[in-house]
């Protein structure tokens, strides 16, 4: 991973620009720092919420994604009040032990907040949901929706949703600030280390889940998050973050117009101008 990582800054020196799905505000110290060896760096995030600014129209048909969505979670979403639903999505590569999946169900379970949980079949070796006891499956029923996949940025803006546990990807990281929503963080591999960390100590909208899973902690974070002081501020910070990006999308924002200095540069034809 180091090897590859080096690498990849390297291969980065030599490109005519970079471009980043990070605002300004956002990460300020540190693109200064990778702005004295990449000069041409254009930061153009959050993308979906500056998406949302360039075509305010539906691009859904055009999106990609590595599992098929079931928008169905979108209308048992529409059943909760504000902030009461829990959102769970460890991306689409992760995999856990069947001991910690158990462990982290129950957890949830015990909560006895709604929750929304995309567990992907290949979660583990031999099926996520195959895993999961019955008498969990009777603990859940009515207030527990598990699918396979979902279109996120979408659960993320219902207003029903009030907190996601997630591995800390970049763009679930980037999705969640777009959002305004708070994180239990839960990282495995690359970067989402790192994300965990900024999340939890400089920006001031997660919490970190111990990587030995134990349902008792898991119960404890969730309602931490949910009604907690702790969870209150946290949601604070997220709600900030979130209307320091809407700046940053504005046509007067960071973002926007960095987004059109690539365009003009690419209508120019000179790209190391």
């Amino acid at each position: 991973m180091f090897n590859y990582n080096l690498q990849s800054v390297n291969n980065a020196r030599k490109a005519a620009a970079v471009i980043l799905n990070t605002f300004d505000d956002f990460e300020l110290h540190v693109l200064d720092a990778i702005k004295t060896k990449l000069p041409k760096l254009y930061t153009v995030g959050p993308l979906s919420m500056l998406q949302r600014r360039l075509c305010p129209t539906n691009l859904d048909s055009i999106g990609s994604n590595l599992w098929k969505e079931d928008t169905q979670c979108l209308g048992w979403l529409d059943r909760w009040k504000p902030k009461s639903v829990v959102y769970v999505n460890y991306g689409s590569l992760i995999t856990v032990t069947p001991q910690h999946l158990r462990e982290f169900a129950w957890g949830l379970a015990d909560t006895n907040y709604p929750f929304l949980w995309v567990i992907r079949p290949d979660i583990v070796d031999g099926g996520g949901e195959r895993i999961l006891s019955k008498e969990f499956t009777a603990a859940i029923s009515g207030r527990g929706l598990l699918v396979g996949w979902c279109p996120q940025e979408r659960v993320l803006s219902h207003p029903s949703v009030g907190g996601f546990l997630t591995h800390c990807g970049w763009n679930s990281t980037m999705e969640s600030v777009s959002e305004g929503v708070p994180l239990i963080c839960w990282p495995f591999f690359a970067e989402q280390q790192m994300n965990c960390f900024y999340s939890c100590t400089k920006w001031g909208i997660g919490m970190e889940i111990d990587s030995d899973i134990k349902r008792e902690k898991v119960e404890s974070l969730v309602r931490e998050l949910m009604e907690g002081m702790k969870g209150q501020g946290l949601r604070q910070n997220a709600i900030d973050w979130k209307k320091r990006a809407e700046i940053a999308t504005s046509p007067d924002g960071s973002s926007y117009i960095n987004f059109n200095k690539i365009v003009i540069r690419l209508k120019q034809g000179m790209p190391n101008a």
